[in-house]
């Protein structure tokens, strides 16, 4: 099967093929006489593993362990299992610091009068320097939108 077939056959563009196997993600494909790629049913089967976990969020050095934790039928699953807990750990990290962002904004919008006065304690907080991170900022002032006007 050709790149574009093995592209269409997995939902990996023909671009992100072409890096994986220059980054060693995946084996290079064989080649036909004319130089073109010749993607195996076990490329494939790879290129659909490999898009699986990147929708997942694991990162390419995560995959290639995986892939060749994989690929090794003797391995045990402990290895895997540890992997996929750091990466749920990890991701369940990333939602608390998205969250308190949005927190953040939010408290901060709803201090914005939003007018047509220059005043503007979204602005005022961005430009703080040295300050404490504005979550820790807005989370400590609970003012009303009027007095938080009034104070900046």
């Amino acid at each position: 099967m050709n790149i574009g077939q093995a592209s269409k056959a997995t939902g990996v563009s023909t671009k992100m093929i072409r890096y994986y196997e220059s980054v060693g993600l995946i084996r290079p494909a064989d080649r036909t006489e004319s130089n073109y790629r010749d993607f195996s049913d076990r490329d494939v089967n790879e290129l659909r593993f490999i898009r699986r976990a990147r929708n997942l969020g694991f990162s390419v050095e995560e995959i290639t362990h995986l892939l060749s934790l994989w690929r090794d039928r003797d391995r045990s699953s402990r290895e895997v299992k540890a992997i996929a807990d750091k990466h749920v750990a990890d991701l369940d990290a990333r939602i608390a610091e998205m969250t308190s962002m949005a927190d953040t904004l939010r408290d901060l919008a709803r201090c914005c009068a939003g007018d047509d006065r220059p005043d503007c304690p979204i602005l005022t907080d961005l430009s703080a320097s040295g300050a404490a991170p504005a979550s820790a900022t807005v989370k400590t002032s609970r003012r009303s939108p009027k007095h938080a006007l009034a104070a900046s």
